[in-house]
């Protein structure tokens, strides 16, 4: 596959300003039980080459997965008519900032190889977890595992030749409870399909899913009983899986650059971080400082380069509270006078790169967590999403939690049910006040991210650990 790549690139290359070739090949094993019985299990293998094409000033993209030299050339003629046909409506030459030559390989350190653990470990393993859960008003119990090996080549005609293999792994369990005229559920380790990294099955393993299986069918139960959440301006401190999900919405996308520069207006939406308040612009209190970091271990949304050949790295995005950079291509860098940070990524062979997340992490700050909740006389302790609202510009917001804990004098208390918390996004950030230390810090994987048109579903993340907002609205959803 290699030599085929480079020889389409030898016949690409006088033709064009720049083109690069992206060879990916995907393995697959998805696995979903419920009630203790196997509901799904699928293994998947996907393979093919994208081609994109810089002639004239614009871009031409084609891909296929007919993978023989004649079939991959009629795929690279089709990109560059592609481009030439663009370049007759172009408003302006598209040009691409500055990137060395790379010749290296990278892959996922991983301990335990997840497609070497068999299927009937993985299944019994979720069915024990499942089966445990079906208590008292506990009447479904789901849970899933899903493991992905992605082996990637990348070539230009920079000369840059870099060859990723990236392990991923991930899922969860959970329970619904059903009476008293109400539904409600509880998620382990994290909501919407649990919690993912760029690791091997030690990671499943570490998750304890059936040590943790009885609790949170008793939290289920609980919360049928519950009291709905108090409404009403107070003090909150957000657990690191729900703030995974507030760094998520209201600060990872809108730095997103091609957004800013409205390339996604039509399906995504905008952002409120303009160019003008870049280096200008209070974003959050000081405590807040958050980066983009594709080099963290574990990380979902850790890897070698992105899918422009460019180097992972750490950016920082908000330092101290004030607003300091952006996710940015190769393209987009460009008309900042700016290098790319690496942030441009496909979610296959047959999709183009954008503008998207690595790892958007806010950083830990020092105090121990009965600290952060010891200085609240009356508040609430809010984790694990259940909904989640922001506008297109990603100001407004308003999102739901599975569950909410009273605190009263500095204390945990009782629970309560279908808690929701609403605000405008730098006025709730400027409100943090406390961020819990590193020892509470957990890099959280979010595995169905979408944007762009046709629609790509990116693997990103997010390192937090719990946060202390104050003067929050707050009140309980039906």
């Amino acid at each position: 596959m290699k030599e085929i790549l480079k020889n389409i690139l030898d016949w690409l290359e006088p033709k064009v300003n720049y083109a690069d070739l992206r060879f990916v090949q995907t393995e697959e094993e998805n696995i979903e039980v419920e009630d203790g019985i196997l509901s799904s299990y699928n293994v998947l293998t996907n393979r093919g080459v994208g081609m994109r094409v810089l002639a004239d000033g614009a871009w031409g993209f084609a891909a296929s997965n007919n993978l023989d030299k004649i079939s991959l050339l009629k795929t690279a003629a089709k990109a560059l008519d592609i481009a030439r046909a663009s370049a007759l409506s172009k408003k302006e030459d598209i040009k691409l900032a500055p990137e060395d030559k790379h010749i290296d390989t990278y892959t996922t350190p991983i301990i335990k190889d997840p497609f070497q653990v068999s299927p009937a470990e993985k299944i019994d393993l979720l069915a024990k977890s499942t089966k445990v859960m079906l208590k008292d008003k506990v009447k479904k119990s789901e849970g899933s595992l899903s493991f992905y090996k992605t082996h990637k080549i990348f070539m230009s005609t920079e000369g840059s030749e870099v060859e990723q293999t990236i392990f991923e792994s991930g899922g969860g369990i959970v329970a619904y409870a059903i009476g008293e005229g109400d539904f409600q559920k509880r998620s382990y380790p994290s909501s919407f399909g649990g919690d993912y990294a760029t690791r091997g099955y030690e990671f499943i393993e570490e998750m304890n899913l059936l040590e943790n299986a009885p609790r949170v069918a008793e939290e289920a139960n609980q919360l049928l009983t519950a009291l709905p959440a108090p409404i009403g301006t107070m003090d909150i401190v957000l657990g690191g899986s729900q703030l995974a999900l507030q760094v998520h919405e209201s600060c990872g996308h809108p730095v997103e650059l091609d957004r800013v520069l409205g390339k996604e207006i039509s399906y995504a939406g905008g952002s409120f971080l303009t160019l003008d308040k870049l280096n200008n612009f209070t974003y959050g209190s000081p405590e807040v400082t958050i980066v983009a970091d594709a080099t963290v271990p574990g990380g979902l949304g850790t890897f070698g380069y992105d899918d422009e050949g460019v180097p992972a790295s750490k950016t920082y995005l908000v330092k101290r509270g004030k607003f300091v950079g952006y996710l940015t291509s190769r393209e987009d860098a460009f008309k900042l006078g700016l290098t790319s940070n690496g942030a441009a990524r496909a979610q296959s062979w047959n999709r183009i790169p954008l503008v998207r997340m690595t790892n958007i992490n806010l950083l830990p700050g020092n105090l121990e967590l009965d600290e952060l909740i010891g200085d609240i006389k009356e508040g609430l302790y809010l984790d694990y999403n259940k909904s989640w609202s922001i506008d297109d510009k990603r100001i407004n917001f308003q999102f739901g939690t599975e569950i909410a804990w009273e605190i009263k004098n500095g204390k945990l208390g009782r629970i309560y049910k279908n808690a929701v918390y609403q605000g405008i996004t730098p006025e709730f950030w400027r409100s943090c006040d406390g961020i819990s230390s590193e020892k509470y810090w957990h890099i959280w994987g979010v595995p169905n991210c979408g944007k762009g048109q046709p629609s790509q579903t990116m693997h990103v993340a997010h390192g937090t650990s719990p946060a202390r907002f104050r003067k929050v609205k707050v009140g309980a959803s039906k």
